[in-house]
């Protein structure tokens, strides 16, 4: 398998594991209420069926990289708080704020937005 062909495949299989963590966080959903779209294509790697968009209002980007190396040292840090939650709260000049945290702590706190 080729880099290109590689990479896609690695994607494939982010995108898969994110739409099997949502469907197991929301069990009221069926399978073609979250679905992975196929590489290349354009807008949202997660489709939302309106049902499954009225329990997460969100859009999905997923991207897995070989080397996110600074961002996971960042989560390292935010872990030396000891036993609470890591979260990391940054910004580029001139961009809006943006926040990294656990998926599972993610999804515990998007389970709560509709209930």
């Amino acid at each position: 398998m080729g880099s290109a062909a590689s990479s896609k495949a690695k994607g494939r299989l982010g995108q898969q594991e994110i739409r099997d963590k949502i469907l197991k966080t929301f069990p009221t959903l069926e399978p073609d209420d979250v679905r992975s779209t196929a590489m290349g294509q354009q807008g949202e790697d997660i489709q939302l069926s309106p049902r499954a968009r009225e329990l997460i209002p969100i859009s999905a980007e997923v991207k897995r990289r070989k080397n996110l190396k600074t961002i996971y040292d960042f989560v390292d840090q935010a872990k030396q708080g000891g036993e609470y939650e890591p979260v990391v709260f940054f910004r580029a000049d001139r961009q809006e704020w943006l926040v990294i945290t656990k998926l599972d702590h993610y999804m515990e706190l998007i389970k709560g937005w509709k209930t």
